[in-house]
């Protein structure tokens, strides 16, 4: 049976498809999810995947990057989908969401950490759902949404139960949620730390393009004051967008100074480290790693050495 491949596209999705005897490979991206940052095209082995600032009408917003994704050098490794901090991207084979780079620990999975103390939550706030960039929260009582607290009528004055359900797979992590509980119920590590700097002096008069793209309200802004772009990294995600429309080369940096992520041996995740974060993270993160194989192989050798002296 010979290869069948086919790519698709559509306004909400672009799909990938590669079929070789009994195994179906297919790739989907959900363009309503995807911002159109630079970590996918960063990570991607094969450099399948492109990401373009997209030309706009004079005094028009910025629309976010285009990624589009080639169906000649994509190998359907499945890293473009783990790595993305949006969940815009699955990988399956045979229908099922199996990366081999990732069980073979050559690939880490990023580590999504948010945690929810629902007893801290007073009954009627929402201001974690409604603070949430990309509508990731839904608040219920009594598995009813909040609109409809006047139907919750306390049962023999006992506090109705709160539950607050978070779309993990595909947030982000920048903390809006945790900043704007007033109750201090929700606690959440960002996935990726860092550094952005917008270097003023170099932006072009009026230019707002990073304002416009970037998926978290508030990361940056226009000063009412100067008119200026400032930014505020206590939500910036570190994804990328801002920096591939920035008009300007050297009017915004960014920097990934750390990606917290699950245990990984070796491999492609080197590689795609180099380009995701600074050089001394690598370094730091290479010399970290060997020093676990040096310790694992010294337990090693001491274990062999029990067992013959047993």
């Amino acid at each position: 049976m010979p290869m069948k491949e086919l790519k698709t596209e559509n306004e909400s999705f672009l799909t990938l498809e590669r079929r070789i005897l009994l195994k179906s490979y297919k790739l989907t991206l959900d363009k309503n999810r995807c911002v159109g940052c630079e970590i996918c095209s960063l990570a991607c082995p094969k450099e399948a995947i492109t990401v373009s600032r997209v030309e706009k009408n004079p005094g028009e917003a910025a629309i976010k990057p285009s990624v589009d994704v080639d169906l000649q050098k994509c190998h359907f490794c499945g890293i473009c989908d783990v790595i993305c901090p949006f969940g815009a991207i699955k990988v399956t084979l045979n229908n099922e969401n199996l990366i081999s780079v990732v069980e073979k620990e050559t690939f880490p999975l990023l580590i999504r950490k948010i945690e929810v103390d629902v007893s801290k939550c007073e009954v009627g706030c929402v201001d974690c759902e409604e603070a949430c960039p990309l509508d990731l929260i839904k608040v219920t009582v009594k598995g009813k949404p909040v609109e409809s607290l006047e139907a919750l009528a306390d049962i023999e004055g006992e506090k109705p139960k709160v539950n607050v359900k978070i779309a993990k797979e595909f947030c982000p992590c920048c903390r809006l949620c945790e900043i704007k509980c007033p109750e201090g119920a929700i606690r959440v590590r960002k996935i990726f730390t860092g550094a952005i700097k917008i270097n003023r002096d170099k932006c072009p008069e009026g230019c707002r393009d990073c304002v416009d793209v970037c998926p978290i309200t508030g990361t940056l802004f226009v000063s009412e004051a100067d008119g200026k772009v400032y930014a505020d990294d206590r939500f910036c995600v570190y994804c990328g967008a801002c920096r591939v429309v920035c008009p300007v080369e050297g009017a915004l940096e960014l920097e990934r100074r750390r990606i917290y992520h699950t245990v990984v041996r070796s491999g492609a995740w080197n590689k795609a480290l180099e380009k995701l974060a600074s050089p001394m993270i690598v370094t730091k993160e290479l010399k970290a790693r060997g020093a676990v194989k040096a310790l694992e192989s010294v337990e090693r050798r001491m274990g062999r050495r029990k067992s013959r002296n047993e």
